[in-house]
């Protein structure tokens, strides 16, 4: 799934890499690998 992270836009579009519990890894083009707490960030899917 690609998604944005809605207060870091400069991120880019990053593709979830897994999903355990509230805990979402998430490989962004312009910051990397980042773990995501799901329960207080809500990431934007993106339909392209």
């Amino acid at each position: 799934m690609l998604v944005r992270h809605p207060d870091a836009p400069d991120w880019g579009l990053g593709q979830v890499q897994s999903k355990i519990g509230d805990r979402v890894t998430v490989n962004f083009e312009n910051a990397g690998k980042q773990v995501i707490d799901g329960s207080r960030i809500g990431l934007l899917p993106v339909f392209e």
